[in-house]
């Protein structure tokens, strides 16, 4: 069983940046992989990063060159560095763990970005 709790959400501005933060309740160099996934009011979940055991990380497209996957094992954290957020990322942002077998999730924390 892995328990994730996510922190860091908020109000920013166009432009602005922030930093997700999830911490994990087992040592994260065991889990296979872990990643940020969002979900916008009416819109499926989608993935925005993920990061293997091995450090290898993925990102989707629209999140390319601004936001930046890391783990941190002695902390057993996940983070995920926002930068020159946009309107369009206002979304739930969840925390997963994938142990192969099965995958984790977190209760989520809210990102607006709004003017």
């Amino acid at each position: 069983q892995v328990q994730l709790v996510e922190s860091g959400g908020g109000l920013v501005q166009p432009g602005g940046s922030l930093r997700l933060s999830c911490a994990a309740s087992v040592e994260i160099s065991r889990i296979y992989a872990m990643g940020w996934y969002r979900q916008a009011p009416g819109k499926q979940r989608e993935l925005v990063a993920t990061i293997t055991r091995g450090d290898i990380t993925n990102y989707a497209n629209s999140v390319k060159g601004r936001f930046t996957i890391s783990t941190d094992n002695g902390k057993n954290t996940l983070s995920l560095q926002m930068n020159n957020l946009k309107p369009e990322d206002t979304a739930v942002y969840y925390c997963n763990a994938n142990t192969i077998l099965t995958n984790y999730w977190g209760q989520g924390t809210q990102v607006t970005v709004s003017a």
